[in-house]
């Protein structure tokens, strides 16, 4: 059942280098980052002489049977994970990408969004490129395998700096693997190292947790990674970028609770959000309920900072799936109740504090308090931990225009109005960037302010990217129907 509320996840991406069960272990790591994108997933492996990939829709362990994943052999592999922002959800646009050129064979995953691909498309088309898919992630792979006009690792520099946006990579060669982080460090990357001497990277900390690999650092934004025999080997291709725009809503909502960004625990982080929203919002309240899971962290932490007794009173259904049924009005009122179940019995008559970590469009939120209030709560307050969401993101989060945003286009009161309930609040800016403990230098805001680090233009962007995802292709189709058969590819 897709989720009707939360902005949807992006990718995540996972890399390995040194260990005899190199595809075994990448299985694991997207295991770990399934929560960062569930549309497809693929991992590429490398012995130094085949090259093998196997890609798929689904989920991680629906796309990897043993059988498939004993096939991918080598001490070096690459995965992702992958929830569609640019590019429509085809086997096509699965991820790992790979090519094989001059320069040999090289697979590319890819975190983000790229805010000059439009441009950097035509150009290598108009030179003769060849696209299979519509993802601005092969955009990176036809600049990697252009001809080289220096040294190796200086074609690389060069290809990094041509592209702009928001961008975490992993890139495997027969003989390495390479990590890159955008030089404004949009997305999350970690470099981690198992007991046998094997790097890894991976787009969160918790991923390392699963296969026992301990943390070394976080990659630094706009460094390049090269990770081979000799060793791990650092690049900044960015060395005059001084401005940092981390993206705050990892703290808010996308990281899992166990990971830890920039040396802040994600899990204490939402915690502090949850008390510095009670500091801004006193409320005369029985009992403080979480949307699960999104809202756990930052309701224990009003309960804690509040004294008001914290309440588990909506139950989550682990096992919704995606419906395939027709969106008629029917189906909807189903889609807003299956995922969440409410015990009636810890909100009859009591004043209710919920609090969730985001308004986007509020059709689920106005289902929760619709609930409440059925099951006989006396009021419901909404708070939310973050402020409200005004501006579109285009480096790499699944938020809709601007015209589809419940903030941009309406009041505060009337927000209030259409939920139906008594109050709603909203964690301030400098209370959520306070909650981190770091500075508001450190990070992307732009679709609380409308402050974007890096200049895009969404007339020419969306115009071309939109083309592009209604042409026709009969290789979608042929590859769609081949993914059936869950095929070695």
């Amino acid at each position: 059942m897709q989720d009707l509320h939360h902005p949807r996840h992006y990718c995540g991406v996972f890399g390995i280098y040194g260990h005899p069960n190199a595809a075994e272990l990448t299985y694991y790591g997207l295991y770990a980052l399934q929560h960062r994108g569930q549309e497809s997933a693929g991992i590429a492996a490398t012995d130094g002489k085949s090259f093998l990939v196997h890609r798929g829709m689904g989920l991680v362990p629906q796309v990897f049977p043993p059988e498939v994943l004993h096939r991918l052999i080598g001490p070096i592999a690459i995965g992702h994970t992958r929830y569609s922002t640019t590019g429509s959800s085809t086997l096509a646009n699965a991820q790992p990408l790979t090519v094989d050129c001059a320069k040999g064979r090289i697979a590319i995953g890819h975190n983000g969004n790229l805010t000059n691909a439009s441009a950097l498309r035509e150009e290598l088309e108009a030179k003769g490129s060849i696209f299979q898919t519509t993802v601005d992630s092969e955009i990176i792979l036809h600049l990697l395998a252009q001809p080289a006009r220096g040294a190796h690792e200086s074609a690389l520099i060069d290809a990094v700096r041509r592209i702009e946006g928001a961008y975490s990579l992993v890139i495997m060669t027969e003989h390495a693997l390479i990590g890159v982080r955008d030089p404004h460090g949009f997305r999350p990357l970690s470099l981690g190292q198992m007991a046998n001497g094997a790097f890894v990277l991976a787009s969160e900390t918790c991923a390392f947790d699963l296969i026992q690999a301990q943390f070394v650092r976080d990659i630094d934004p706009g460094e390049v990674v090269i990770i081979d025999s000799h060793g791990v080997r650092s690049i900044q291709a960015f060395p005059e970028q001084r401005r940092r725009a981390f993206c705050v809503f990892e703290y808010v909502y996308f990281a899992r609770p166990d990971s830890t960004i920039a040396d802040r625990n994600v899990y204490k982080v939402r915690v502090n959000m949850g008390r510095q929203l009670a500091r801004e919002h006193r409320i005369e309240a029985d009992v403080v309920v979480p949307v699960p899971d999104s809202g756990n962290c930052a309701a224990l932490g009003y309960s804690m900072e509040s004294g008001i007794p914290f309440e588990m009173a909506f139950v989550r259904n682990h096992y919704v799936g995606r419906s395939f049924l027709q969106p008629s009005q029917f189906i909807r009122d189903f889609a807003v109740k299956v995922k969440l179940n409410l015990i009636g019995d810890l909100v009859r008559g009591r004043r209710v504090v919920i609090i969730d970590d985001s308004i986007v469009r509020g059709t689920t939120s106005k289902a929760r308090v619709t609930s409440l209030k059925e099951a006989g709560a006396q009021e419901v307050h909404v708070l939310i931990s973050c402020p409200p969401h005004r501006h579109p993101c285009v480096y790499g989060i699944d938020f809709p225009e601007r015209s589809k945003l419940m903030a941009a286009n309406h009041s505060h009161d009337e927000i209030r109005q259409y939920l139906n309930a008594d109050s709603l609040g909203y964690l301030s800016e400098a209370g959520m960037v306070a909650a981190t403990g770091l500075s508001k230098e450190s990070f992307c805001l732009a679709c609380y302010n409308g402050d974007y680090p890096v200049p895009y233009d969404p007339v020419l962007d969306k115009h071309i990217i939109e083309r592009r995802r209604q042409r026709p292709n009969s290789l979608v189709s042929e590859l769609e129907a081949e993914s059936r058969h869950q095929r070695l590819l």
